[in-house]
Protein backbone atom coordinates (compact mmCIF):
# COMPACT_ATOMS: atom_id res chain seq x y z
CA UNK A 1 0.00 0.00 0.00
CA UNK A 2 1.88 3.30 1.44
CA UNK A 3 3.66 5.22 3.04
CA UNK A 4 7.05 4.67 3.12
CA UNK A 5 6.34 5.70 4.86
CA UNK A 6 6.90 4.64 3.84
CA UNK A 7 4.50 6.06 4.02
CA UNK A 8 6.89 5.62 3.73
CA UNK A 9 4.96 3.99 2.54
CA UNK A 10 4.60 1.12 1.32
CA UNK A 11 3.89 -0.87 -1.35
CA UNK A 12 0.12 -1.41 -3.19
CA UNK A 13 -1.83 -4.45 -2.68
CA UNK A 14 -1.22 -6.55 -6.23
CA UNK A 15 -1.30 -10.01 -7.27
CA UNK A 16 -0.53 -12.79 -9.42
CA UNK A 17 -1.72 -12.11 -13.23
CA UNK A 18 -2.22 -16.18 -13.28
CA UNK A 19 -5.18 -18.57 -12.44
CA UNK A 20 -3.70 -20.34 -9.32
CA UNK A 21 -3.23 -23.54 -9.56
CA UNK A 22 -6.31 -26.23 -7.69
CA UNK A 23 -8.59 -23.82 -7.51
CA UNK A 24 -11.13 -25.39 -8.89
CA UNK A 25 -14.92 -24.47 -9.11
CA UNK A 26 -16.25 -21.51 -6.79
CA UNK A 27 -16.43 -23.19 -2.90
CA UNK A 28 -18.04 -21.43 -0.04
CA UNK A 29 -15.47 -20.42 3.00
CA UNK A 30 -18.11 -20.11 5.31
CA UNK A 31 -17.00 -23.48 7.43
CA UNK A 32 -13.64 -22.14 7.74
CA UNK A 33 -14.49 -18.49 8.70
CA UNK A 34 -16.34 -19.93 11.64
CA UNK A 35 -13.65 -22.37 12.65
CA UNK A 36 -11.46 -19.21 13.21
CA UNK A 37 -13.96 -18.68 15.83
CA UNK A 38 -13.75 -15.08 17.10
CA UNK A 39 -10.38 -14.62 15.93
CA UNK A 40 -9.75 -12.10 13.13
CA UNK A 41 -6.86 -12.89 10.98
CA UNK A 42 -5.69 -10.31 8.93
CA UNK A 43 -3.40 -11.32 5.57
CA UNK A 44 -0.47 -8.46 5.17
CA UNK A 45 0.39 -7.50 1.32
CA UNK A 46 3.00 -10.23 -0.37
CA UNK A 47 6.38 -10.50 1.71
CA UNK A 48 5.83 -7.59 3.84
CA UNK A 49 5.93 -7.76 7.85
CA UNK A 50 5.98 -5.39 10.32
CA UNK A 51 9.89 -4.67 11.50
CA UNK A 52 9.54 -1.60 14.11
CA UNK A 53 7.50 -1.52 16.83
CA UNK A 54 8.24 1.94 18.82
CA UNK A 55 5.67 4.23 17.75
CA UNK A 56 8.44 6.66 16.70
CA UNK A 57 9.54 5.27 13.67
CA UNK A 58 12.97 5.23 11.57
CA UNK A 59 13.01 6.57 9.01
CA UNK A 60 14.43 3.26 7.37
CA UNK A 61 11.45 1.69 8.22
CA UNK A 62 8.65 4.10 7.57
CA UNK A 63 6.01 2.34 6.60
CA UNK A 64 2.06 2.02 7.10
CA UNK A 65 2.34 -1.69 8.12
CA UNK A 66 4.63 -0.78 11.10
CA UNK A 67 2.24 2.20 11.51
CA UNK A 68 -0.76 -0.05 11.68
CA UNK A 69 0.67 -2.21 14.66
CA UNK A 70 2.07 0.08 16.18
CA UNK A 71 -1.13 2.17 16.59
CA UNK A 72 -2.78 -0.96 18.08
CA UNK A 73 -1.12 -0.05 21.16
CA UNK A 74 -0.47 3.55 21.21
CA UNK A 75 -2.97 6.20 20.82
CA UNK A 76 -1.76 9.41 19.29
CA UNK A 77 -1.94 12.84 20.59
CA UNK A 78 -4.93 13.60 17.87
CA UNK A 79 -6.83 11.38 15.92
CA UNK A 80 -7.54 12.22 12.64
CA UNK A 81 -10.97 11.82 10.93
CA UNK A 82 -12.13 9.98 7.88
CA UNK A 83 -12.77 13.94 6.73
CA UNK A 84 -9.55 14.92 7.83
CA UNK A 85 -10.88 16.98 10.99
CA UNK A 86 -10.11 16.28 14.32
CA UNK A 87 -11.72 13.51 16.70
CA UNK A 88 -11.33 14.89 19.85
CA UNK A 89 -13.19 11.86 21.53
CA UNK A 90 -10.48 9.73 20.15
CA UNK A 91 -7.90 11.48 20.69
CA UNK A 92 -5.37 11.73 23.78
CA UNK A 93 -6.10 15.51 23.74
CA UNK A 94 -9.22 17.25 25.12
CA UNK A 95 -8.55 20.50 23.18
CA UNK A 96 -6.17 22.24 21.26
CA UNK A 97 -5.74 26.52 22.07
CA UNK A 98 -3.27 28.85 19.99
CA UNK A 99 -2.59 32.60 20.21
CA UNK A 100 -3.54 34.93 17.68
CA UNK A 101 -0.14 34.73 15.78
CA UNK A 102 -0.15 30.58 15.98
CA UNK A 103 3.21 30.41 17.41
CA UNK A 104 2.04 29.32 21.19
CA UNK A 105 -0.37 25.91 21.20
CA UNK A 106 -1.44 25.00 24.99
CA UNK A 107 -2.45 20.72 24.65
CA UNK A 108 -5.05 19.53 27.37
CA UNK A 109 -5.17 16.28 28.10
CA UNK A 110 -7.87 14.33 28.48
CA UNK A 111 -7.79 12.84 31.98
CA UNK A 112 -9.77 9.81 31.08
CA UNK A 113 -6.92 7.94 29.34
CA UNK A 114 -4.45 5.66 31.44
CA UNK A 115 -1.75 2.95 30.60
CA UNK A 116 -2.14 -0.24 31.02
CA UNK A 117 -0.49 -0.21 34.52
CA UNK A 118 -3.28 1.90 35.58
CA UNK A 119 -0.85 5.00 35.87
CA UNK A 120 -2.38 7.90 33.88
CA UNK A 121 -0.98 9.38 30.78
CA UNK A 122 0.49 12.77 31.16
CA UNK A 123 1.90 15.59 30.12
CA UNK A 124 5.50 14.39 30.92
CA UNK A 125 4.83 11.51 28.26
CA UNK A 126 3.74 13.94 25.85
CA UNK A 127 7.33 16.04 26.42
CA UNK A 128 9.18 12.92 26.85
CA UNK A 129 7.81 11.47 23.63
CA UNK A 130 8.15 14.63 21.58
CA UNK A 131 11.77 15.74 22.87
CA UNK A 132 12.77 12.11 21.20
CA UNK A 133 11.12 12.69 18.07
CA UNK A 134 12.73 15.56 17.86
CA UNK A 135 16.04 14.70 18.58
CA UNK A 136 15.55 11.71 16.02
CA UNK A 137 14.84 14.78 13.24
CA UNK A 138 18.09 16.87 14.32
CA UNK A 139 20.19 15.38 11.07
CA UNK A 140 22.91 15.00 13.58
CA UNK A 141 25.43 12.60 11.37
CA UNK A 142 25.83 10.92 15.42
CA UNK A 143 22.37 9.60 15.35
CA UNK A 144 22.19 6.14 15.34
CA UNK A 145 19.15 6.54 13.47
CA UNK A 146 16.45 9.22 12.20
CA UNK A 147 13.27 9.90 12.38
CA UNK A 148 10.82 8.72 9.23
CA UNK A 149 8.80 12.34 10.22
CA UNK A 150 11.64 15.01 9.96
CA UNK A 151 10.66 17.68 7.76
CA UNK A 152 7.30 17.38 8.43
CA UNK A 153 5.07 19.42 10.52
CA UNK A 154 8.10 22.19 10.77
CA UNK A 155 10.41 19.35 12.79
CA UNK A 156 14.57 19.84 11.80
CA UNK A 157 16.10 18.47 8.94
CA UNK A 158 19.76 18.11 8.51
CA UNK A 159 21.03 21.75 7.95
CA UNK A 160 17.80 22.99 9.31
CA UNK A 161 16.33 23.65 12.87
CA UNK A 162 12.75 23.57 11.81
CA UNK A 163 9.97 26.07 14.10
CA UNK A 164 10.23 23.81 17.08
CA UNK A 165 11.36 26.25 20.10
CA UNK A 166 10.32 24.53 23.37
CA UNK A 167 7.88 21.82 24.41
CA UNK A 168 7.44 21.90 28.60
CA UNK A 169 5.23 20.63 30.85
CA UNK A 170 2.70 23.07 31.99
CA UNK A 171 1.13 21.23 34.56
CA UNK A 172 0.32 17.16 35.32
CA UNK A 173 -2.57 17.12 31.99
CA UNK A 174 -1.08 20.49 30.03
CA UNK A 175 1.17 20.60 27.53
CA UNK A 176 2.72 24.04 25.84
CA UNK A 177 4.76 24.31 22.88
CA UNK A 178 5.96 27.32 21.08
CA UNK A 179 7.39 27.70 17.25
CA UNK A 180 9.80 30.19 16.47
CA UNK A 181 7.27 31.62 13.04
CA UNK A 182 3.44 32.16 12.94
CA UNK A 183 1.83 29.28 11.52
CA UNK A 184 -0.80 28.31 9.89
CA UNK A 185 -2.63 26.25 12.91
CA UNK A 186 -4.36 23.90 10.88
CA UNK A 187 -1.20 22.71 9.80
CA UNK A 188 0.59 22.71 12.95
CA UNK A 189 -2.42 20.86 14.11
CA UNK A 190 -2.39 17.73 11.46
CA UNK A 191 1.44 17.88 10.70
CA UNK A 192 2.88 18.88 14.08
CA UNK A 193 1.09 17.87 16.72
CA UNK A 194 -0.61 15.07 14.52
CA UNK A 195 2.54 12.91 14.50
CA UNK A 196 3.05 13.20 17.87
CA UNK A 197 2.17 9.11 19.28
CA UNK A 198 3.13 9.42 22.92
CA UNK A 199 5.11 6.62 25.10
CA UNK A 200 5.04 5.92 28.93
CA UNK A 201 8.39 7.78 30.05
CA UNK A 202 8.47 5.75 33.04
CA UNK A 203 8.90 2.61 31.09
CA UNK A 204 11.52 4.27 28.14
CA UNK A 205 13.41 6.65 29.41
CA UNK A 206 16.20 4.67 30.84
CA UNK A 207 19.55 6.32 30.00
CA UNK A 208 18.16 9.90 30.28
CA UNK A 209 20.06 10.59 27.34
CA UNK A 210 18.65 11.09 24.30
CA UNK A 211 21.15 9.47 21.70
CA UNK A 212 21.36 6.74 24.05
CA UNK A 213 17.96 6.30 24.08
CA UNK A 214 17.55 5.70 20.30
CA UNK A 215 20.41 3.48 20.56
CA UNK A 216 18.60 1.49 22.92
CA UNK A 217 15.67 1.79 21.01
CA UNK A 218 16.78 1.08 17.51
CA UNK A 219 17.93 -2.57 19.99
CA UNK A 220 14.38 -3.42 20.69
CA UNK A 221 12.26 -1.58 18.01
CA UNK A 222 11.79 -5.13 15.82
CA UNK A 223 11.22 -7.21 19.26
CA UNK A 224 7.74 -6.72 20.00
CA UNK A 225 7.76 -9.40 22.97
CA UNK A 226 10.57 -7.07 25.20
CA UNK A 227 9.09 -5.86 28.68
CA UNK A 228 9.22 -2.63 27.54
CA UNK A 229 6.31 -3.19 24.94
CA UNK A 230 3.98 -4.27 27.94
CA UNK A 231 2.44 -1.06 29.00
CA UNK A 232 0.64 0.67 26.21
CA UNK A 233 -3.06 2.77 26.42
CA UNK A 234 -4.15 1.47 22.89
CA UNK A 235 -7.04 -1.05 22.57
CA UNK A 236 -4.68 -3.93 22.10
CA UNK A 237 -1.56 -5.48 23.45
CA UNK A 238 0.85 -7.85 21.93
CA UNK A 239 0.84 -11.42 22.69
CA UNK A 240 4.23 -12.62 22.53
CA UNK A 241 3.48 -15.99 23.78
CA UNK A 242 0.88 -16.09 20.87
CA UNK A 243 3.19 -14.84 17.68
CA UNK A 244 6.13 -17.21 15.96
CA UNK A 245 9.50 -15.78 16.09
CA UNK A 246 10.48 -16.68 12.22
CA UNK A 247 8.17 -13.85 11.68
CA UNK A 248 4.99 -15.86 10.12
CA UNK A 249 2.34 -14.19 12.02
CA UNK A 250 1.93 -11.52 15.03
CA UNK A 251 -1.31 -11.76 17.66
CA UNK A 252 -2.70 -9.23 19.92
CA UNK A 253 -5.46 -9.61 22.45
CA UNK A 254 -7.44 -7.03 23.78
CA UNK A 255 -6.28 -4.13 25.99
CA UNK A 256 -8.23 -5.14 29.51
CA UNK A 257 -7.55 -1.72 30.68
CA UNK A 258 -8.08 1.17 27.47
CA UNK A 259 -10.58 3.76 28.40
CA UNK A 260 -12.17 3.88 24.86
CA UNK A 261 -14.38 1.05 22.64
CA UNK A 262 -13.09 -1.75 23.86
CA UNK A 263 -12.72 -4.83 21.93
CA UNK A 264 -15.42 -7.73 21.02
CA UNK A 265 -13.14 -9.85 19.50
CA UNK A 266 -10.99 -12.18 21.09
CA UNK A 267 -7.87 -12.23 19.28
CA UNK A 268 -6.18 -10.39 16.33
CA UNK A 269 -3.52 -11.84 14.04
CA UNK A 270 -1.33 -10.52 11.43
CA UNK A 271 -0.05 -13.16 9.21
CA UNK A 272 2.74 -12.82 6.45
CA UNK A 273 2.05 -13.75 3.45
CA UNK A 274 4.23 -15.27 0.40
CA UNK A 275 2.80 -13.70 -2.60
CA UNK A 276 -0.67 -12.36 -3.17
CA UNK A 277 -1.62 -15.46 -5.19
CA UNK A 278 -1.34 -17.66 -1.64
CA UNK A 279 -3.15 -14.57 -0.27
CA UNK A 280 -6.24 -14.93 -2.48
CA UNK A 281 -6.25 -19.05 -1.80
CA UNK A 282 -6.27 -18.26 2.08
CA UNK A 283 -8.71 -15.88 1.47
CA UNK A 284 -10.81 -18.42 -0.64
CA UNK A 285 -10.43 -21.38 1.89
CA UNK A 286 -11.28 -18.70 5.14
CA UNK A 287 -8.09 -19.16 6.59
CA UNK A 288 -8.04 -15.12 6.43
CA UNK A 289 -10.67 -13.45 7.34
CA UNK A 290 -9.41 -9.75 6.10
CA UNK A 291 -7.22 -8.84 3.48
CA UNK A 292 -6.50 -7.75 -0.10
CA UNK A 293 -7.84 -8.93 -3.52
CA UNK A 294 -5.24 -8.90 -5.67
CA UNK A 295 -6.22 -6.24 -8.89
CA UNK A 296 -4.45 -9.27 -10.90
CA UNK A 297 -7.16 -11.89 -9.92
CA UNK A 298 -10.17 -9.15 -9.66
CA UNK A 299 -11.87 -11.10 -12.05
CA UNK A 300 -11.67 -14.22 -10.15
CA UNK A 301 -13.24 -12.40 -6.98
CA UNK A 302 -16.92 -14.54 -7.22
CA UNK A 303 -14.55 -17.31 -6.07
CA UNK A 304 -14.41 -15.75 -3.24
CA UNK A 305 -18.24 -16.79 -1.92
CA UNK A 306 -17.62 -15.99 1.46
CA UNK A 307 -16.01 -12.70 1.72
CA UNK A 308 -17.27 -9.00 0.59
CA UNK A 309 -14.77 -6.53 -1.35
CA UNK A 310 -14.55 -2.91 -0.97
CA UNK A 311 -13.05 -0.33 -3.34
CA UNK A 312 -10.53 1.80 -1.19
CA UNK A 313 -8.85 4.61 -2.15
CA UNK A 314 -6.49 6.08 0.78
CA UNK A 315 -5.44 9.67 0.57
CA UNK A 316 -2.02 9.20 -1.15
CA UNK A 317 -0.20 9.29 -4.88
CA UNK A 318 1.88 7.13 -6.49
CA UNK A 319 5.52 7.43 -7.66
CA UNK A 320 9.04 5.79 -8.36
CA UNK A 321 12.16 7.72 -7.02
CA UNK A 322 15.33 8.68 -9.32
CA UNK A 323 18.09 8.68 -7.27
CA UNK A 324 19.59 12.54 -8.06
CA UNK A 325 23.01 12.34 -5.53
CA UNK A 326 26.25 13.09 -7.43
CA UNK A 327 26.93 9.96 -5.55
CA UNK A 328 24.31 7.45 -7.79
CA UNK A 329 25.94 4.96 -9.69
CA UNK A 330 27.20 5.63 -13.31
CA UNK A 331 26.57 9.61 -13.12
CA UNK A 332 22.85 8.98 -12.95
CA UNK A 333 21.93 11.80 -10.87
CA UNK A 334 23.74 14.43 -12.77
CA UNK A 335 21.76 13.12 -15.79
CA UNK A 336 18.44 12.93 -13.62
CA UNK A 337 19.35 16.48 -12.02
CA UNK A 338 18.14 18.07 -15.62
CA UNK A 339 14.48 18.16 -15.37
CA UNK A 340 14.38 16.96 -18.78
CA UNK A 341 15.33 13.83 -18.46
CA UNK A 342 12.32 13.67 -15.21
CA UNK A 343 10.12 14.59 -18.07
CA UNK A 344 11.45 12.14 -20.68
CA UNK A 345 11.23 9.36 -18.40
CA UNK A 346 7.39 9.98 -17.14
CA UNK A 347 6.39 10.43 -20.84
CA UNK A 348 7.52 6.96 -21.16
CA UNK A 349 4.79 5.84 -18.90
CA UNK A 350 1.36 4.70 -20.08
CA UNK A 351 -0.59 5.57 -17.05
CA UNK A 352 -4.05 5.00 -18.80
CA UNK A 353 -2.51 1.71 -19.52
CA UNK A 354 -2.02 0.64 -16.84
CA UNK A 355 -5.02 1.39 -15.19
CA UNK A 356 -7.10 -0.18 -17.69
CA UNK A 357 -4.85 -3.24 -18.07
CA UNK A 358 -4.00 -3.88 -14.62
CA UNK A 359 -6.42 -2.49 -12.28
CA UNK A 360 -9.85 -2.82 -14.39
CA UNK A 361 -9.99 0.60 -14.22
CA UNK A 362 -9.80 1.38 -10.87
CA UNK A 363 -7.74 4.80 -10.59
CA UNK A 364 -6.79 7.94 -11.82
CA UNK A 365 -3.50 9.65 -13.63
CA UNK A 366 -0.94 11.84 -11.46
CA UNK A 367 1.16 14.18 -12.17
CA UNK A 368 1.37 15.58 -9.10
CA UNK A 369 1.72 15.46 -5.48
CA UNK A 370 -1.92 16.20 -4.29
CA UNK A 371 -4.73 12.81 -3.95
CA UNK A 372 -7.58 12.59 -7.10
CA UNK A 373 -8.66 10.02 -4.83
CA UNK A 374 -10.15 10.40 -2.48
CA UNK A 375 -10.94 14.06 -3.91
CA UNK A 376 -10.09 17.12 -0.95
CA UNK A 377 -10.46 20.41 -0.96
CA UNK A 378 -6.48 20.38 -1.40
CA UNK A 379 -6.63 19.42 -4.92
CA UNK A 380 -6.16 22.37 -7.89
CA UNK A 381 -9.04 21.65 -10.46
CA UNK A 382 -7.17 21.59 -14.19
CA UNK A 383 -3.43 21.33 -12.94
CA UNK A 384 -1.62 20.99 -16.62
CA UNK A 385 0.11 17.82 -17.55
CA UNK A 386 3.63 18.66 -18.10
CA UNK A 387 4.39 15.10 -19.47
CA UNK A 388 1.59 12.89 -21.04
CA UNK A 389 2.19 9.30 -22.16
CA UNK A 390 4.33 10.02 -25.72
CA UNK A 391 7.55 8.36 -26.13
CA UNK A 392 8.24 9.75 -29.42
CA UNK A 393 8.20 13.33 -27.86
CA UNK A 394 10.17 11.66 -24.77
CA UNK A 395 12.38 10.55 -27.41
CA UNK A 396 12.51 14.24 -28.87
CA UNK A 397 12.61 16.20 -25.98
CA UNK A 398 16.21 14.18 -25.54
CA UNK A 399 17.60 14.50 -28.80
CA UNK A 400 16.97 18.67 -27.63
CA UNK A 401 19.31 18.50 -25.15
CA UNK A 402 22.08 17.04 -27.02
CA UNK A 403 21.62 13.39 -26.80
CA UNK A 404 22.05 10.94 -29.82
CA UNK A 405 21.23 7.18 -30.16
CA UNK A 406 24.39 4.77 -29.84
CA UNK A 407 23.37 1.45 -30.41
CA UNK A 408 20.16 2.00 -29.41
CA UNK A 409 21.29 3.43 -25.88
CA UNK A 410 20.67 7.65 -25.66
CA UNK A 411 24.12 9.09 -25.29
CA UNK A 412 25.06 12.44 -24.15
CA UNK A 413 28.32 14.51 -25.28
CA UNK A 414 30.27 13.14 -22.71
CA UNK A 415 29.45 9.71 -23.13
CA UNK A 416 27.14 8.92 -20.74
CA UNK A 417 24.61 6.39 -21.42
CA UNK A 418 21.13 6.99 -20.35
CA UNK A 419 20.72 3.21 -18.97
CA UNK A 420 20.21 2.13 -15.36
CA UNK A 421 19.09 -0.19 -12.71
CA UNK A 422 15.36 -0.25 -11.97
CA UNK A 423 14.87 -1.85 -8.27
CA UNK A 424 10.97 -2.82 -7.51
CA UNK A 425 9.42 -4.51 -4.92
CA UNK A 426 9.28 -8.85 -5.17
CA UNK A 427 6.20 -10.68 -4.67
CA UNK A 428 3.47 -8.83 -7.40
CA UNK A 429 3.08 -9.94 -10.67
CA UNK A 430 1.12 -6.72 -10.96
CA UNK A 431 3.99 -4.51 -10.18
CA UNK A 432 6.17 -6.91 -12.37
CA UNK A 433 3.68 -6.29 -15.62
CA UNK A 434 3.81 -2.51 -14.98
CA UNK A 435 7.88 -2.61 -14.45
CA UNK A 436 7.94 -4.17 -17.90
CA UNK A 437 5.94 -2.40 -19.81
CA UNK A 438 7.79 0.61 -18.71
CA UNK A 439 11.15 -0.93 -19.62
CA UNK A 440 9.44 -1.44 -23.23
CA UNK A 441 8.55 1.80 -23.47
CA UNK A 442 11.47 3.87 -22.49
CA UNK A 443 13.20 1.39 -24.95
CA UNK A 444 11.17 3.58 -27.84
CA UNK A 445 13.20 6.72 -26.39
CA UNK A 446 16.60 5.21 -26.00
CA UNK A 447 16.19 4.37 -22.43
CA UNK A 448 17.97 1.00 -21.50
CA UNK A 449 16.18 -0.19 -17.95
CA UNK A 450 17.85 -3.61 -15.97
CA UNK A 451 15.22 -4.92 -14.00
CA UNK A 452 16.01 -6.16 -10.48
CA UNK A 453 13.53 -6.87 -7.71
CA UNK A 454 13.95 -7.19 -3.94
CA UNK A 455 11.80 -7.64 -1.36
CA UNK A 456 9.83 -4.75 0.53
CA UNK A 457 11.98 -4.27 3.57
CA UNK A 458 15.13 -4.90 1.78
CA UNK A 459 14.09 -2.03 -0.84
CA UNK A 460 12.65 0.26 1.64
CA UNK A 461 16.23 0.12 3.62
CA UNK A 462 18.13 -0.11 0.71
CA UNK A 463 17.32 2.81 -1.63
CA UNK A 464 18.17 5.94 0.29
CA UNK A 465 20.38 9.05 0.64
CA UNK A 466 22.12 6.55 3.82
CA UNK A 467 23.67 5.26 0.95
CA UNK A 468 23.38 6.96 -2.12
CA UNK A 469 26.07 4.70 -3.97
CA UNK A 470 24.02 1.51 -4.11
CA UNK A 471 21.22 2.12 -6.12
CA UNK A 472 19.31 4.59 -9.05
CA UNK A 473 15.98 4.08 -9.38
CA UNK A 474 12.97 2.65 -7.29
CA UNK A 475 9.33 2.08 -6.87
CA UNK A 476 8.55 0.27 -4.05
CA UNK A 477 5.05 -0.67 -5.65
CA UNK A 478 2.38 2.00 -3.78
CA UNK A 479 4.20 5.38 -3.18
CA UNK A 480 2.84 7.44 -0.51
CA UNK A 481 0.16 8.09 2.19
CA UNK A 482 -0.29 11.45 3.61
CA UNK A 483 -0.17 10.61 7.38
CA UNK A 484 1.41 11.94 9.60
CA UNK A 485 1.59 14.41 6.91
CA UNK A 486 -2.00 14.85 6.70
CA UNK A 487 -2.11 18.20 5.60
CA UNK A 488 -0.04 17.54 1.97
CA UNK A 489 1.95 20.47 2.13
CA UNK A 490 5.20 18.29 0.95
CA UNK A 491 7.87 19.58 3.44
CA UNK A 492 8.41 15.87 4.61
CA UNK A 493 8.76 14.83 1.09
CA UNK A 494 10.49 17.42 -1.51
CA UNK A 495 11.66 19.54 1.17
CA UNK A 496 15.68 19.44 1.08
CA UNK A 497 17.00 17.11 3.74
CA UNK A 498 13.72 15.90 4.55
CA UNK A 499 13.44 12.27 6.22
CA UNK A 500 11.53 10.87 2.84
CA UNK A 501 12.92 12.77 0.92
CA UNK A 502 14.22 9.70 -0.21
CA UNK A 503 16.32 10.66 -3.79
CA UNK A 504 17.90 13.46 -2.70
CA UNK A 505 16.02 16.08 -4.16
CA UNK A 506 17.39 19.99 -3.60
CA UNK A 507 15.58 22.51 -5.04
CA UNK A 508 15.57 26.44 -3.52
CA UNK A 509 12.65 27.77 -5.06
CA UNK A 510 10.86 24.29 -3.96
CA UNK A 511 11.75 25.16 -0.49
CA UNK A 512 10.64 28.83 -0.78
CA UNK A 513 7.08 27.61 -1.85
CA UNK A 514 7.02 24.45 0.79
CA UNK A 515 7.52 27.22 3.87
CA UNK A 516 5.15 29.22 2.31
CA UNK A 517 2.37 26.29 2.35
CA UNK A 518 3.16 26.35 6.62
CA UNK A 519 2.60 30.59 6.98
CA UNK A 520 -0.86 31.73 8.24
CA UNK A 521 -2.99 33.95 6.23
CA UNK A 522 -6.40 34.16 4.91
CA UNK A 523 -8.39 31.30 3.05
CA UNK A 524 -7.47 32.64 -0.01
CA UNK A 525 -3.88 33.24 0.59
CA UNK A 526 -3.41 29.65 1.97
CA UNK A 527 -5.26 28.07 -1.27
CA UNK A 528 -2.96 30.35 -3.67
CA UNK A 529 0.06 28.84 -1.55
CA UNK A 530 -0.89 25.51 -1.95
CA UNK A 531 -2.20 25.48 -5.43
CA UNK A 532 1.22 26.96 -5.83
CA UNK A 533 3.47 24.73 -4.70
CA UNK A 534 1.73 21.70 -6.44
CA UNK A 535 1.54 23.47 -9.89
CA UNK A 536 5.66 23.78 -9.76
CA UNK A 537 5.91 20.06 -8.08
CA UNK A 538 4.01 18.93 -11.31
CA UNK A 539 6.51 21.20 -13.34
CA UNK A 540 9.63 19.71 -11.91
CA UNK A 541 9.12 16.53 -11.14
CA UNK A 542 11.11 16.08 -8.12
CA UNK A 543 9.86 12.21 -8.59
CA UNK A 544 8.28 10.13 -11.20
CA UNK A 545 4.17 9.96 -10.70
CA UNK A 546 2.69 6.92 -11.32
CA UNK A 547 -0.99 6.17 -11.50
CA UNK A 548 -3.28 6.35 -8.05
CA UNK A 549 -5.24 2.81 -7.92
CA UNK A 550 -7.70 1.56 -5.64
CA UNK A 551 -7.33 -0.88 -3.05
CA UNK A 552 -9.32 -4.35 -2.98
CA UNK A 553 -10.38 -4.78 0.89
CA UNK A 554 -11.75 -8.24 1.60
CA UNK A 555 -13.15 -9.64 4.51
CA UNK A 556 -15.89 -12.33 5.47
CA UNK A 557 -19.03 -11.92 5.85
CA UNK A 558 -19.36 -12.73 9.44
CA UNK A 559 -16.92 -10.41 10.19
CA UNK A 560 -18.56 -6.76 10.72
CA UNK A 561 -16.90 -3.04 10.71
CA UNK A 562 -13.56 -3.87 8.70
CA UNK A 563 -14.47 -1.28 5.50
CA UNK A 564 -17.08 0.82 7.90
CA UNK A 565 -14.41 1.68 10.35
CA UNK A 566 -11.71 1.89 7.58
CA UNK A 567 -9.74 5.51 7.43
CA UNK A 568 -8.79 6.40 4.36
CA UNK A 569 -6.85 9.74 5.14
CA UNK A 570 -4.77 7.54 8.09
CA UNK A 571 -4.84 3.94 6.26
CA UNK A 572 -6.04 2.52 9.38
CA UNK A 573 -7.43 0.01 10.42
CA UNK A 574 -9.83 0.18 13.78
CA UNK A 575 -10.09 -3.65 15.13
CA UNK A 576 -11.47 -2.82 18.50
CA UNK A 577 -14.80 -1.92 16.13
CA UNK A 578 -14.88 -4.95 14.52
CA UNK A 579 -17.48 -8.02 15.55
CA UNK A 580 -17.48 -12.06 14.36
CA UNK A 581 -21.04 -13.84 14.57
CA UNK A 582 -20.56 -17.18 14.72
Amino acid sequence: MKRHLINLSAITVVGSSLILAGCGTASTSTGAQSALGNVAVVGLPAQVSPNWWFPIEASTSYSVYNNQVNTLMYKPLLQISKTDGINYAQSLASKVTWNSTGTVYTITLNPKWHWSNGNPVTAADVVWSTDLMLHASSGSQSLPWSYGGAGIGGLPTQGSKGRWQSVVVQNKHTVVITLTTPSNPEWFLHNGLGQIVPVPKSVWDIHHNMTHELNFIKNVSNTPNASYYNVVDGPFKYAPNQSKPNNQYWSFVPNPQYNGHKASIHKLVYQYQTSSSAEFAALKTGKLNVGYLPPSLYTSRAQLTGDKIAVQYPFGFNYMVPNLSSQAPGGFGQIMSHPYARLALEMGINQKGMIQSFYHGYGVTEHGPIPSMPKTEFLLPGLKNPAPFNPAAGKALLLKHGWHLVNGVMTNAQGQKFQFTFDYVSGSQTLKDEVQLMKQDWAKEGIVVNLVSQPFNTLITNTSQSDPTAWQLNAWGGGWTYEPDYYPTGGGLFASGSAANYGGYVNSTMNRLVQATYAPGTQAQIIQRMNAYQTYAAQQLPVIWLPWTAQFGANATNIKGVNRTYNPITDLMTPNYWTITQ
